[in-house]
């Protein structure tokens, strides 16, 4: 371990012979930490530097935070434990004065379509009690303005004593819900393209389904050849009605096939259930390309969209009905609450605009409390997880945030520093994985890890004060300062992209054209429609390439090989120089260890005790069998087998397959564009699941800039970036920029703004008060003119 640059003085007011505050870590070796030590002060505010992949989530989240959480489930019963999730303990020797972690990330907030900002806040719950006691007229409990509760009724057998018998007799009952009965709840209807399902001049046994996973020799294939419904050597074309019927609609009916008792349900709501019970954002690659070929959603005509049933919209107050306050701007209808003046409900209205209120403080009262959770950005997305803890009356916690700055313009960092001081200031342990200068100048303490990152990082370089961390030499030090300056030429448009009367969400009517063949950078405070502008309008054009902030899907198999598709060129070079089968070296594939079946772990469940992760003593943890590690590459002592290639970094690889015998232009061409984007130092195999939320949005990068398309659209790709990184970033922009293509970034940083050709400005606000382009045109012009809030922060930024 590297000697780090110890404090002078420990923050005002702690003791540190008082171990009772402080959080000890010691010999800490998670993923790449390399047996750091650190101590630190409880109720204070500790801000964690290093460039991505220093080790920074490894010790906040994998190590203090998953140990938190591992003693906490502890606590309870055997019993309970046994449902619960197991949880391995982090590699590290000591961890003494934990308390109980929350963690604010930014994971999306899942990908249930019927989950709204409203429902995943107390937001509804509150306005549900609240139209239940007051809205007029009065039409039952709280359920029955709940778009998730659907309006049922029946009878049933009730048992109860009475008079020293037991009795049993038959009751009628109903329940009241809120549910739109059309579009169940979803405000949506779906109609389906039959002539993407299949291909009706096919027979069954003739595969003609174009579904994902519905192949003839298939699960679902069978089921259908073998349902008895029709002939399966048929064309579907030739299907009398109750036949067509039968295949596409049929309710679930119990059958036979081969002699196994199956449910037979028809195509359209098996589809329902199976892909359109998720939100589209989180469905695998696949699955969506046939959703959007094969369903258009459109706006339910019997709730219009609201998700409610008429008796829920009926009951209004004041003339406002339920709907009518989940689609308001959360700030106006904080006011509309404000107003409202009845005794009766005083003690929940205080509840509800305190909760309405926080939004707006946190910076998210643009938003309105029907807006889909899953359509929330990362930034967003854990900001909303923020709400209920602000108004908590839990103390000495400790809080654990993700670069709670992502997605906030320079204007809004204020106002989130504020809310950390806060909760801080309440006696509370705040932790911070943070890049922004600006949230690491609040900091009581940092702790700056490094020096670069992967198996080059996971040492302590530093551990005190912001003003030590200056002087401290480290690379965070000497970039905290820093300030970029303006070009003094930039590109001229080879041409443009029209966008005519945009009025997606909160654009205002909008015309705006952008440039062609330079790099034009979007900004705007949060909410200010940004997205909404280029996504909405762009995405979907002949050429354009969106890389966005949607998650990597990948499991612990998973990883940089396999999902740029490096993996296919290695293989066949394998086989090739070989003599064999590709499929040899595929650790997924006939290539795998039997012993561990390519996973290079052993996992062994021990009931209601965590799960034991143990290398594979057949393989030694290299994941394939003996037999294949014979097989070699390259020539003379520079010869691999293919599990030492997985071994290698980026860099090392991309030297391996450049020359000799190992020569492979393909793998290379994929090798450069890794190490381009800043990921040198990765290793081929190396699980997706242990990649920062940088290195994973990089990659995505790397793979997208394979792909023929003459537009770029990035959205904030400085997220999880240090200061030192940005640069590399820029270079990389310029370059995709030289070689012909547009680039088109949606950034709130300043060294990006600064670095553009073109700038597009929209605001003024956020929600009503954003969705007009407020300044088109250079950097310089933007700073000279300082006549928006971007202006004035890019000129302070420059000026500095």
């Amino acid at each position: 371990m590297s000697t780090a640059t110890k404090p002078e003085a420990q923050p005002s007011g702690l003791h540190a012979a008082d171990s009772h505050d402080l959080i000890r870590v010691h010999g800490a070796r998670e993923n790449n930490l390399q047996d750091i030590d650190v101590e630190l002060p409880k109720r204070r505010l500790t801000v964690f530097t290093g460039v991505s992949g220093s080790g920074k989530s490894s010790l906040v989240f994998a190590t203090i935070a998953a140990e938190s959480r591992r003693m906490i489930n502890e606590t309870y019963s055997a019993f309970l434990q046994g449902f619960m999730p197991t949880q391995a303990r982090p590699d590290v020797d000591v961890l003494e004065g934990l308390t109980t972690a929350i963690i604010v990330d930014q994971e999306r907030m899942g990908a249930n379509p019927r989950s709204t900002v409203g429902t995943a806040t107390d937001a509804n719950a509150l306005l549900r009690i609240l139209f239940s006691r007051l809205g007029e007229p009065h039409i039952g409990s709280p359920q029955a303005f709940s778009f998730n509760v659907a309006s049922i009724s029946g009878a049933g057998a009730v048992t109860f004593e009475k008079a020293g018998r037991t009795v049993k007799e038959r009751r009628d009952f109903s329940i009241t819900g809120g549910m739109c009965p059309k579009c169940e709840g979803t405000g949506r209807v779906t109609d389906f393209d039959l002539t993407q399902l299949y291909d009706d001049s096919k027979s069954i046994n003739e595969g003609p389904f174009t579904v994902p996973g519905y192949s003839a020799d298939g699960w679902y294939g069978r089921i259908y050849a073998g349902s008895g419904f029709f002939d399966p050597d048929k064309p579907i074309r030739d299907y009398t009605k109750r036949e067509l019927n039968d295949l596409l609609y049929k309710d679930p009916t119990k059958i036979k096939v081969d002699g196994i008792n199956l449910t037979y349900e028809g195509l359209i709501p098996k589809i329902q259930k199976s892909m359109l019970s998720k939100d589209r954002e989180a469905m695998q690659p696949h699955i969506r390309a046939f959703v959007d070929r094969a369903i258009t959603f459109t706006t339910c005509p019997e709730c219009d969209g609201t998700r409610l049933s008429e008796a829920a919209r009926s009951s209004k107050i004041r003339g406002i009905s339920i709907a009518d306050a989940c689609t308001m701007q959360i700030s106006d209808l904080a006011e509309w609450v404000r107003d409202l003046d009845e005794p009766s409900a005083a003690p929940l209205l205080t509840t509800l605009g305190e909760t309405l209120d926080s939004f707006v403080e946190i910076g998210l009262g643009y938003l309105s409390l029907d807006r889909p959770a899953g359509t929330l950005s990362g930034g967003e997305a854990q900001r909303t997880k923020m709400i209920r803890h602000l108004g908590s009356a839990l103390t000495d916690v400790t809080y654990v945030f993700d670069e709670p700055t992502i997605g906030l313009h320079p204007h809004d960092i204020q106002r989130m520093n504020d809310l950390l001081l806060r909760l801080r200031d309440k006696g509370n342990t705040v932790l911070v994985v943070e890049h922004k200068p600006e949230t690491i100048a609040i900091a009581d303490h940092v702790v700056d890890l490094g020096p670069g990152a992967g198996t080059a990082g996971g040492e302590l370089m530093f551990e005190g004060t912001v003003e030590g961390l200056r002087g401290s030499g480290t690379i965070t030090g000497r970039h905290l300062d820093d300030r970029a300056t303006l070009k003094e030429s930039v590109r001229t448009s080879t041409g443009a992209l029209e966008i005519r009367g945009a009025r997606q969400n909160n654009l205002q009517d909008v015309d705006v054209d952008v440039p062609m063949g330079v790099l034009t950078v979007v900004t705007g405070v949060a909410g200010s429609g940004k997205t909404s502008l280029i996504h909405r309008n762009l995405a979907r054009r002949d050429g354009v390439i969106v890389i966005d902030q949607t998650g990597i899907k990948g499991s612990r198999r998973s990883n940089p090989a396999t999902y740029t598709g490096l993996l296919e060129p290695i293989r066949k070079a394998f086989a090739k120089a070989n003599g064999v089968k590709p499929a040899l070296f595929s650790a997924n594939s006939e290539g795998a260890c039997p012993a561990c079946n390519g996973a290079g772990v052993i996992y062994t469940e021990l009931g209601v005790m965590e799960t034991v992760a143990t290398t594979c003593e057949e393989c030694e943890g290299k994941r394939f069998q003996p037999a294949v590690l014979e097989y070699k590459l390259g020539g003379g002592d520079d010869a691999k087998d293919i599990s030492e290639v997985l071994s290698m970094s980026v860099a090392q690889a991309e030297e391996f397959f450049s020359t000799g015998e190992a020569r492979t232009p393909a793998a290379h061409k994929i090798l450069d564009r890794l190490a381009d984007v800043g990921l040198g130092y990765l290793t081929l195999g190396q699980p997706l699941t242990t990649l920062s939320g940088g290195e994973r949005q990089r990659l995505k990068l790397a793979t997208h800039m394979g792909e023929k398309g003459g537009v770029y659209i990035l959205d904030e790709p400085t997220t999880g970036l240090h200061l030192a990184d940005v640069e590399q970033l820029l270079a990389l922009l310029d370059r995709l920029v030289e070689s012909g293509k547009s680039v088109i970034v949606i950034e709130h940083h300043q060294a990006v703004m600064a670095h553009a050709d073109w700038i597009i400005d929209l605001g003024p606000g956020a929600g009503h008060d954003g969705g007009r382009v407020v300044f088109e045109g250079t950097p310089a012009d933007l700073v000279a003119e300082r006549s928006t809030i971007t202006g004035e922060h890019l000129a302070e930024y420059v000026a500095s």
